[in-house]
């Protein structure tokens, strides 16, 4: 395990970070768009949360391609297909194309992430899955410490080769998810059989550790599609997925525009640079709590609890001042991503063979969170006339969702923790 873990952590944690960059950077575009082609805050919630449509529907047949053709050629080919299409968006020209680049976007990322969260579950058992989940996770807030930085300094390119910032930084940020892909293709081993670089005493050992746990959840939870479709407990596990994703994603997709605010500053360098201080602070715990969570086994109170401080960090976000301000939405950020890595023990402990394949992408599902929350904020915003309004709406669901975490059988085994 310890050998695997050198080999492919560090490595899909970084494709994860190039993953998030292509998704997440229009936000740092936000006032860019607006300014050049007239997107408007109403278009670029609507195109924001349009990703998340066909990333949430085409991530199923987009696990079950996988688990039948293998990582290697699946996920290399989502990368160049879905850094080709954020390279695209460079081209934007108003509403209609916003939109179809963000659907399209959707349906080649779709398979990257729930496509991860299977493969691991083909190298590491459950005992160590949610340090190495956790890992992987790094790559949130890796791509928004590094991304914030990297994208305000694109966005303050003057008008160069007849391109602006913000289409420089789509090219740039679009053009590495290409090269990872062909990297992706001579680096990755589907499972521990085919490694060539894993010694054959320690591959028979792996492979007999993940076969008996394979058999464990055969006895304990479903197997097959069908009966993973009807059981309630997946289907609370894509409720509380959901939920989570309205936390992460109200962040995300607002978090520059807030530190712009705090600061009164516009976006660029600056306020990216100070972007990335929230993120840090998530590296910390993304890194630290699910490894916590593995040795003292509690990744149900845990996940719960976390995500507890998170919603209480956010009501307390608007009423603070700058300083105070920045280390609620630090705290809020750092839970929002944290407890998401303690989550995935859920369903990945509960779940055997095409079951897994197929639950793991319908629980990702729960992405449509990250439609409805940019939305959702515009509505509330609307409705109260409150510039705060939708912060309170979000925080409030993060909060009630802790609760729904704490009272969930989260399956048996080390998921039951």
């Amino acid at each position: 395990m310890r050998r695997a873990f050198r080999r492919l952590a560090p490595y899909l944690t970084t494709l994860y970070v190039v993953s998030f960059l292509d998704r997440a950077n229009v936000g740092f575009a936000k006032q860019a768009l607006a300014a050049s082609v007239g997107i408007s805050e109403a278009t670029y919630a609507l195109g924001a949360g349009l990703f998340f449509l066909t990333y949430s529907t085409c991530g199923f047949p987009s696990n079950l391609i996988l688990h039948r053709i293998g990582a290697k050629i699946w996920i290399s080919f989502l990368m160049v297909g879905w850094g080709l299409a954020s390279m695209a968006t460079m081209f934007v020209t108003g509403s209609a194309s916003f939109y179809a680049l963000r659907l399209v976007l959707g349906v080649l990322e779709a398979g990257f992430f729930p496509g991860t969260i299977l493969y691991l579950t083909y190298w590491f058992p459950n005992r160590v899955r949610g340090e190495i989940t956790g890992f992987f996770y790094l790559g949130v807030p890796l791509s928004l410490v590094l991304g914030g930085p990297l994208s305000g300094l694109l966005l303050e390119i003057h008008r160069k080769s007849g391109l602006e910032g913000w289409q420089w930084m789509f090219l740039v940020e679009g053009f590495l998810a290409v090269a990872m892909g062909a990297v992706s293709f001579g680096f990755l081993d589907d499972k521990p059989a085919r490694a060539k670089w894993l010694p054959e005493d320690e591959k028979q050992a792996l492979m007999a550790a993940l076969a008996q746990e394979e058999e464990e959840r055969r006895a304990a939870g479903p197997a097959q599609l069908l009966p993973m479709l009807r059981d309630p407990r997946v289907l609370r596990f894509v409720l509380i997925y959901f939920l989570i994703q309205m936390s992460i994603y109200g962040a995300i997709f607002y978090l520059p525009a807030q530190i712009s605010a705090l600061m009164r500053k516009p976006a660029g360098f600056e306020v990216g640079a100070v972007s990335a201080i929230p993120w840090m602070c998530a590296t910390i715990a993304c890194y630290w709590l699910p490894k916590g969570a593995d040795r003292k086994r509690n990744h149900r109170a845990m996940a719960a609890w976390v995500l507890f401080a998170g919603g209480c960090a956010s009501l307390a976000f608007p009423t603070a001042g700058p300083r105070l301000g920045l280390l609620a939405l630090s705290i809020a950020v750092s839970s929002f991503v944290a407890v998401q890595p303690l989550f995935w023990t859920f369903p990945t402990g509960y779940l055997a063979d095409k079951a897994k394949a197929g639950g793991i992408a319908l629980v990702g599902a729960g992405n449509l969170g990250g439609f409805l929350a940019p939305n959702l904020k515009v509505w509330a915003d609307e409705r109260f006339h409150s510039p705060n309004a939708g912060l309170y709406v979000l925080a409030g669901i993060t909060v009630l969702n802790a609760g729904l975490i704490a009272f969930t059988k989260t399956g048996p085994a080390r998921a039951k923790a």
